[in-house]
């Protein structure tokens, strides 16, 4: 690396130190081992990791630190501004459903290529590539892509990495080594090829029985601005049956994205602004175990974003509220750490920044979520709560967090009831529309589970537009006597119910009335931070439910 300018920013260096150690390392690293690998001191550590919790970027379990889903705005930033998944995933999504084929989106990382978008099929042999993880080009059918438009300065850097880290430990640290080396044509020969012939394969250079079929992706310039490929298994094609079979349909998805990219597309939403006045309260109130420096330096990355690619120094400043010489040094810092470069006047985000968490964040699914904050409605109310999604006219449990009272609910993850009868189901029922809804519960067994239940479709009807109208279900004593629910709806960036939150109590614990002043109000806060985290996840990824 290059020598540190005299103006970067020390705590910036080392808080993205500890992002990355924990990324690196899975998501997950107890403090301990932050500071050996680190080789910072533990009170520095401790600092680090405090300021990134009250950032909302880490959670602290007694000596762990795990990355947080809202970290991923971080590199949300940079997928927005480059306008890449967001217009071209959904047709990535349609080839792959089409073909039954893993489809994936990456960009250019210097001598490296980094998935900016995964759409991966279900199978027991399949794809494990999460997006950000940063993969060596000549091991990869988007590489050589990439390669073949390389100038003579990238090839040298190509070469002078190779010489330095033979084996490809910068990259991602579970690579298998090289499969197929001995026989073929070397990386050179191959992004010839695909200058020539405007494709690539990959015929199990990452693993043994993988290959690929990689075309570029050009901006209306006609710059390569990404790759799309498709990836299967020796077990369905050879690398010449999925060129002959599929490399038509390849470039008819291409050709669909490059005509995406040239529609105009609407303004960005605005960048962080206000953050510098957070940060100032956020430093007088916790002190010196608030690293404002760090703290500040971060929220330079959230400046950019859709319709905000390129931006100058006075612009971060503006966006962010911080002082020009505040947002240059940070900016200085950045760009040293290779998170940002410069053109010109201007600023733009790399793709190292999706090195912050962003691979193991991509994983996160819904449950994983909410368990943290369902641990804190749980102390909050002292009674169990639970996530659940509809599955056919059942809801399924899918997190669970216990009381630790004598007498509490026991249920376990897995548990089904049927919708009609659960709080949680009339919530997702109340989201479905009417005619849907109305069939749905037609078709089930709508049986008396005690004297209190609802079964008839008018009154279930009824019920289920209320609870739409209300905000909330309460179930008292229909699935079970003695059991009371209060329920609220989780809500995708869409806008639908994809989950449902609830508190569970006997029906001695709290009256009625008492359930919807106290227990309502903390499980409407707890369902606005489960879906703040989930629309911060689901930005450019799906989340599965469990």
């Amino acid at each position: 690396m290059a020598t540190t300018p005299a103006e970067a920013v020390g705590p910036l260096m080392r808080g993205i130190s500890v992002l990355r150690e924990i990324s690196d390392a899975g998501g997950r690293m107890s403090v301990s081992d932050l500071v050996r690998s680190t080789t910072l001191a533990r009170s520095t550590v401790d600092r680090i990791a405090a300021t990134l919790a009250r950032m909302g970027y880490l959670r602290l379990d007694g000596h762990s630190a795990a990355l947080a889903p809202r970290l991923m705005d971080l590199g949300n930033a940079y997928l927005a501004a480059v306008r890449l998944p967001g217009p071209l995933g959904p047709l990535a999504e349609r080839l792959a459903e089409e073909l039954d084929e893993s489809v994936s989106l990456a960009v250019p990382d210097r001598d490296g290529i980094r998935f900016v978008h995964q759409t991966t099929r279900r199978r027991a042999m399949s794809l494990t590539f999460r997006i950000g993880d940063l993969l060596p080009a000549e091991r990869t059918a988007q590489g050589t892509v990439f390669a073949a438009h390389w100038t003579a300065a990238e090839w040298q850097r190509w070469h002078d990495r190779r010489a330095a880290d033979p084996a490809g430990h910068c990259f991602l640290p579970a690579l298998p080594p090289p499969h197929k080396t001995e026989g073929g044509p070397s990386f050179e020969e191959r992004a010839a090829e695909a200058r020539a012939q405007g494709w690539a394969v990959d015929d199990q250079l990452i693993e043994p029985a993988l290959i690929a079929l990689a075309l570029p992706v050009r901006d209306p310039d006609g710059a390569v601005v990404c790759a799309v490929s498709l990836v299967s298994h020796t077990s369905r094609h050879s690398t010449d049956s999925l060129r002959e079979a599929l490399l038509p349909r390849l470039r008819e998805a291409v050709a669909a994205m490059e005509q995406r990219l040239r529609e105009p597309h609407p303004p960005g939403l605005e960048g962080a602004r206000g953050l510098a006045g957070w940060t100032n309260a956020s430093k007088q109130e916790l002190g010196a175990e608030f690293v404002e420096s760090l703290a500040r330096g971060l929220t330079v990355l959230t400046a950019f974003g859709e319709g905000r690619a390129e931006l100058t120094l006075a612009a971060v400043a503006e966006t962010t509220g911080l002082a020009r010489a505040t947002a240059r040094r940070a900016l200085i810092t950045l760009r040293h750490l290779g998170y940002v470069e410069a053109q010109g006047r201007s600023f733009r985000l790399t793709p190292r920044v999706l090195a912050l968490g962003y691979p193991p964040l991509s994983r996160t699914t819904l449950s994983e979520i909410a368990e943290p904050h369902l641990v804190t409605l749980v102390h909050r109310v002292h009674d169990s709560a639970s996530l659940a999604v509809l599955d056919g006219d059942a809801i399924q449990y899918t997190a669970r967090v216990a009381t630790g009272r004598i007498m509490s609910v026991n249920i376990q993850i897995g548990t089904r009831f049927p919708a009609y009868a659960a709080s949680m189901g009339r919530v997702l029922l109340a989201d479905l529309p009417p005619g849907e809804r109305t069939a749905l519960l037609a078709r089930a067994e709508r049986r008396p589970l005690t004297p209190r239940t609802l079964t008839g479709l008018p009154e279930l009807g009824a019920e289920c537009e209320r609870v739409a109208r209300d905000g909330y279900a309460l179930v008292d004593e229909e699935l079970e006597e003695g059991l009371r629910s209060l329920a609220v709806p989780v809500r995708d960036l869409s806008g639908r119910a994809v989950a449902a939150v609830n508190v569970a109590m006997h029906s001695s614990r709290r009256t009625v009335e008492q359930c919807l002043t106290e227990a309502l109000p903390e499980l409407l806060a707890t369902a606005a931070r489960i879906e703040t985290d989930l629309h911060i996840a689901g930005r450019f990824t799906r989340i599965p439910n469990a």
